[in-house]
């Protein structure tokens, strides 16, 4: 068949949750059995989020070929188990930059380089560069922002010019708030009215209404806002609020999403989609009652979506060993020697989180040699990994100025250094180690254990390096080096065999973790935090 694209813009408020919904249905036309990509167009200049401050757009999500990305690109693998690429997150920056390259190449021939035709063609380009592939039956694009917004003008041009270029292997899925005012004890449709109005004006007609509400909005009512928004009543449906975003596929399937978007598209849906994996997940989820407690030490933990993939891939570790879990958040600037038996003490595990710079580190150190020192599972991640190293140096072998040279350019023990071919970098972005790569395991450690298997391919997101310089003495004092790149025999995962659960990777084992397919890791630390909640128990009776 030929590839179908399907639009999923945004009106009234920003946040309304595009990426769940497009992963949603990606999910459902994936158990249909049809071949689905999504992909995430930002409005932003900046090239990708590589360079932004989690403070700013939260988690940088990195894909297997390297490419910085929207946190969305997180979603779209975690429901959908299909890995993406560069091709699936593009911003105005880089539409923009390539644009201006052809330019310059003297590829227009002359001619005045304008908003239309060029970059809106750049930007259908980037769209219908997926469908030519003819390895997907369905493109899902998401439009970053708000309708209304001047930065997703020239996307929405290109929309709307593709509308009328693919005929009916186009369908629209405008997402839109239908608030609840308590005063009134009413949901007002207004808002929906108006952003459905404002999407006409720029020349699209959505085929498909999904209302977010935290009530359940009447059929009725329903019907009203089909009428005022020219949409057929059976392509209006709500997505009402859920205790877990994992429930949303089911919700939005009870909500004939999959069959109306199928409908719109000249498609017949036959039978029900193959939901039998997921429905198992959320029966133990439902089924889960005891609460394993994990402490993530980092110095973005009062954002709610800085560490999204971490928490994330704790959830559905927690999940497939039939508990629930409580992440507690711990500023690693307010860690210190006097309050950090108290912080971490009835913690079952602590994660040491990934970041940058000197801000909070050494809160990491001490909350990492009070988890040594009492045996706690504890799992550090790229920067928390090195800080592994670090706090090690120091208060066993004994190198008290020990540190990394992106703390301390001048450290005596650079036992973390640059990477040797960052040295001549002066740009900041997409110049890191990015994407994945090969990782060989120890024989008889721990982390080849959890994997159960000699080699495996992670994420990287990282300038700096383990110093093998310092290699033997790590190990003969217990630090084993257990994971390297066979290419370049850079250090990938330490442990310390002698703890019951201490290890530290330079990658993010994090971003591959999806529903069906959990991160082996994570599930490997679950099982070990709750193995040490179970002995805490037994040493209390």
């Amino acid at each position: 068949m030929e590839t179908k694209y399907i639009f999923v813009t945004g009106g009234v408020v920003s946040s309304l949750g595009k990426g769940i919904i497009s992963s949603s249905l990606a999910c459902l036309l994936k158990a249909r059995g049809y071949r689905v990509t999504i992909q995430k167009f930002d409005p932003y200049i900046n090239i990708d989020p590589g360079t932004l401050n989690p403070y700013e757009h939260g988690e940088c999500y990195v894909t297997v070929d390297g490419h910085e990305a929207d946190l969305d690109l997180g979603h779209y693998e975690r429901f959908t188990n299909i890995r993406t690429t560069r091709a699936n997150n593009v911003t105005t920056g880089r539409i923009y930059q390539s644009v201006i390259d052809k330019e310059r190449r003297g590829d227009y021939l002359g001619k005045t380089v304008q908003i239309i035709p060029h970059i809106t063609d750049e930007i259908k380009r980037n769209v219908m560069a997926l469908g030519k592939t003819g390895d997907f039956d369905f493109v899902i694009t998401e439009i970053g922002g708000v309708v209304g917004d001047i930065e997703s003008l020239p996307f929405l041009e290109a929309v709307r010019q593709l509308r009328w270029e693919l005929e009916d292997d186009c369908v629209c899925v405008h997402l839109t708030y239908v608030p609840y005012i308590h005063a009134a004890k009413e949901l007002k449709t207004k808002p929906t009215q108006h952003s459905v109005k404002q999407l006409q004006q720029l020349g699209i007609q959505p085929d498909v209404l999904v209302l977010r509400t935290e009530h359940d909005i009447p059929a009725a009512m329903r019907k009203k806002i089909a009428q005022f928004c020219n949409v057929s009543p059976d392509a209006v449906v709500q997505s009402q609020d859920a205790p877990s975003i994992y429930k949303v596929p089911v919700l939005m399937h009870e909500q004939h999403l999959d069959e109306i978007v199928l409908r719109k598209a000249g498609i017949t849906p036959q039978g029900e989609p193959d939901m039998g994996p997921w429905h198992d997940f959320l029966t133990r989820m439902d089924e889960a009652r005891e609460v394993i407690t994990i402490g993530l030490v980092g110095k973005y933990v009062e954002l709610q979506d800085a560490y999204k993939s971490i928490d994330e891939s704790l959830f559905q570790a927690a999940t497939y060993n039939g508990r629930k879990v409580e992440i507690r958040y711990i500023h690693s600037e307010k860690v210190n020697p006097d309050n950090v038996d108290s912080l971490l003490s009835d913690l079952d595990g602590v994660i040491i989180a990934p970041g940058f710079g000197q801000r909070g580190i050494e809160g990491k150190f001490v909350a990492l040699e009070w988890c040594r020192t009492h045996d706690v599972p504890t799992f550090g991640i790229c920067l928390g990994m090195q800080c592994m190293v670090i706090e090690f140096a120091r208060n066993v072998l004994g190198l008290k100025e020990a540190n990394s040279t992106e703390m301390d350019p001048h450290t005596p023990d650079n036992v973390i250094d640059l990477m040797e071919e960052q040295k001549s970098i002066h740009n900041m972005g997409g110049t890191m180690r990015l994407g994945a790569y090969e990782c060989r395991l120890k024989p008889g450690s721990r982390v080849a254990a959890a994997y159960g298997k000699p080699e495996v391919m992670e994420r990287h997101r990282h300038r700096f390096e383990f110093n093998n310089d310092y290699r033997a003495r790590f190990e003969q004092a217990g630090m084993q080096c257990v994971g390297e790149n066979p290419a370049t025999h850079l250090v990938e995962v330490v442990e310390i065999p002698g703890l019951r659960w201490f290890i530290g990777t330079q990658y993010h084992p994090e971003y591959s973790s999806t529903v069906l397919a959990p991160s082996p890791l994570f599930l490997d630390f679950m099982k070990s935090a709750i193995e040490y909640k179970e002995s805490k128990k037994h040493t209390n009776i």
